[in-house]
């Protein structure tokens, strides 16, 4: 008998984790940082040790800390074994775990500092850089199509899921449960966005644990998005405001530079300073160009010299950001610049700085260019609020503020429905990764379109596998 436990990212976006089990073994299927919300911090504390005694394996869709940020606190509560994934994302492992300690790291600093001035009790790190060391030398990493072995139970074999660099379908073939097979879609890519290959089609399955992010809309026209945005520069050009685009360092980052780069060779682009504000979002870009193989040739065949040129230097205005004093002399730079930095839901990172220095300024525009969960100061940006506490501060927010749908890595609601109709023999479907609206109209509209059956699980809830 095997069977499947829903742990995280059940009824929202963040926190992924899932639990198979059979009589080889336990595998855990992602374990994610949980982002946003008052209680995040918490329940990224909470002990993992539990399942570190008593999970044989962990399997990896993709890199982002939703679904992969926990392990080192994993392996600091006790677990040894291997982390199984696919090349590219082994490679950006080495660094999102690295960053996300030194983040904690110095934010733990910070924290300490006033609660020992205030006589409070001393608080330690989800986890810290020995541990994301540790971490890394458990990563097992596999290519595309190539059946990986994880116990005597459980087969995977990894996908294209076309949403960042390495993520992956994961297709389970579980023996116990009369070789039931589990397919997880990850983070579906959004088949119009550049630099990323379409999601490959999966066309069998007994039971689909599918993301539903965007489950209850579809992205705006990925064409109208880039007259959008060209025509949001040439605002904020002409009343002399920054730009500022909070930006996922894996991912988002490479696409907005790519139609940064587009729209220069079209005469477009009328910022002469464009700051690429994030450490790990320039080591990611110089990840992406050395895996370029992985990526889309007929997007990378419209870069200078086919893409094989130094990535940064394809926009002439683009500065690097790499220490915390060049970071903050951007906010000595007159108005006009564009500044791309994370974090991209504004979580945390030196977007949080730029926000300071420019939110109360009228002719400041924000671009927001991804998914923003409930609680985070991205989220709130996008609802309208008018002040918020940056830093110990309070801010007017008098700027801008844009949403660019358009510009997603998720597949959107007709884009799953569209990669759900490819299975051929009518599985289960359980939809994780979205918010409850999302879900609901989702399910609704899998259920009515390709007469599934659709369901969606609440934490802790166990199906049966075969």
């Amino acid at each position: 008998m095997a069977k499947l436990t829903f742990l995280g990212a059940v009824g929202e976006v963040t926190g992924s984790r899932y639990l198979v089990e059979s009589d080889a073994g336990k595998v855990l299927l992602e374990c994610g940082l949980v982002q946003g919300g008052a209680q995040a911090e918490r329940r990224n504390h909470l002990s993992l040790k539990q399942l570190a005694r008593t999970v044989d394996a962990v399997v990896l869709s993709h890199a982002h800390l939703d679904h992969s940020g926990l392990i080192p606190k994993l392996v600091r509560d006790g677990y040894r074994g291997p982390v199984h994934c696919t090349e590219g994302t082994a490679e950006l492992l080495a660094i999102m775990w690295r960053d996300a300690a030194h983040v904690m790291a110095r934010d733990i600093e910070w924290e300490n500092k006033w609660r020992e001035r205030a006589g409070r009790p001393l608080v330690e790190p989800v986890y810290d850089i020995d541990d994301a060391e540790r971490a890394l030398t458990l990563r097992r990493p596999a290519n595309y199509g190539e059946p990986v072995v994880v116990n005597d139970d459980l087969t995977v074999v990894f996908r294209d899921a076309g949403h960042i660099l390495g993520s992956a379908i994961v297709e389970m073939t579980v023996r116990a449960a009369r070789r039931s097979r589990v397919v997880f879609s990850g983070d579906l890519g959004n088949p119009d966005s550049v630099l990323m290959k379409a999601p490959e089609a999966v066309e069998s399955a007994d039971v689909v644990l599918m993301e539903s992010t965007y489950g209850n809309r579809d992205h705006r026209p990925l064409g109208e998005t880039l007259e959008e945005l060209a025509g949001i520069l040439k605002e904020a050009h002409q009343g002399g405001g920054n730009v500022l685009i909070p930006a996922f360092a894996v991912g988002r980052t490479q696409e907005i530079l790519f139609h940064l780069a587009m729209l220069h060779q079209e005469g477009r682009l009328p910022q002469r300073y464009i700051f690429l504000d994030s450490p790990m979002a320039i080591g990611v870009t110089e990840l992406y160009h050395r895996c370029r193989e992985l990526l889309n040739p007929e997007d990378l065949a419209r870069l200078p010299h086919g893409g094989k040129g130094d990535p940064m230097k394809l926009l002439p205005g683009l500065q690097l950001s790499r220490s915390a004093e060049e970071s903050m002399a951007i906010n000595r730079v007159a108005g006009g610049a564009i500044i791309i930095a994370g974090s991209g839901m504004c979580t945390g990172g030196r977007i949080r700085h730029h926000l300071k220095y420019n939110l109360w300024r009228p002719n400041t525009h924000v671009i927001i260019a991804g998914f923003q969960a409930r609680g985070t100061l991205g989220r709130k940006l996008v609802d309208g609020v008018k002040k918020v506490k940056l830093l110990g501060v309070e801010v007017a927010v008098k700027a801008t503020v844009h949403t660019l749908g358009g510009l997603s890595a998720h597949a959107g609601q007709s884009q799953l429905v569209a990669w759900a109709a490819r299975f051929r023999n009518h599985p289960r479907f359980y939809l994780v990764h979205g918010e409850p609206e999302a879900q609901e109209e989702l399910r609704e509209t899998l259920r009515r379109d390709l007469e599934a059956e659709v369901e969606i699980p609440r934490p802790g809830d166990t199906v049966e596998l075969g």
